[in-house]
């Protein structure tokens, strides 16, 4: 299970996670004694853009915003925009840490607090893949979602030709609700998208992953 016990304490101290400090109170998050998450910050900008630029052919074919990274202020940018749009209320930017090295990205995409349901999406470096690090990392996230910001559903959705993408959810007993065509367009074409989720009361001890401590 994620050692959530010091940052939780942090959070609960505040009483609503509706509110912006409450959440940012839950990081630096951590998963085992080696993956941690934290939220990206400004200063962590170089870092995100060699992680992105080192990736394109990698991670171009299913994310439509690599060709907008093309320099450190691009990144930058990126990190402003979504702190300051959201202030954590409706999304949450997290880099993964492995280590000292920043290894991906996951996100709560968008938190529905009215319905109490949100979307996970994430992607992570090709030297860092075959660890075992999204899955940990979401199950992290799925946790977090149900245990503690009585959230009611959790959605991943993948593109339909992603397998490595969609093994994640489908390692995870997400359930797989269908298939959008077409549903996101990546620079000159359309792909269709897989829609799996968990709600929180199949979300039962027996069938999580167990984590390393």
């Amino acid at each position: 299970m994620p050692k959530l016990d010091q940052s939780l304490k942090r959070a609960k101290e505040r009483r609503s996670f509706h509110s912006v400090e409450a959440l940012e109170d839950l990081f630096p998050l951590t998963i085992d004694h080696d993956l941690e998450l934290k939220l990206l910050e400004r200063t962590q900008a170089p870092k995100l853009f060699k992680l992105v630029d080192s990736n394109r052919a990698h991670l171009r074919p299913w994310l439509p915003f690599v060709d907008d990274y093309r320099s450190v202020s691009a990144a930058n940018q990126f990190i402003r925009r979504n702190r300051e749009n959201h202030a954590g209320k409706t999304r949450l930017l997290m880099g993964i840490w492995l280590g000292e090295s920043l290894a991906g990205v996951v996100t709560y995409d968008y938190i529905d607090w009215d319905n109490r349901a949100a979307l996970i999406g994430f992607w992570l470096g090709k030297s860092f893949e075959g660890r075992g690090i999204m899955t940990r990392t979401c199950s992290a996230l799925v946790d977090l979602a149900f245990d503690e910001l009585g959230l009611n559903r959790v959605e991943i959705s993948c593109a339909y030709e992603n397998t490595r993408c969609r093994m994640v959810p489908e390692r995870l007993g997400f359930k797989h609700e269908g298939v959008s065509r077409q549903r996101e367009r990546i620079y000159d074409h359309f792909v269709d998208t897989v829609r799996y989720s968990m709600l929180a009361s199949e979300w039962k001890k027996s069938d999580r992953l167990t984590l390393r401590p």
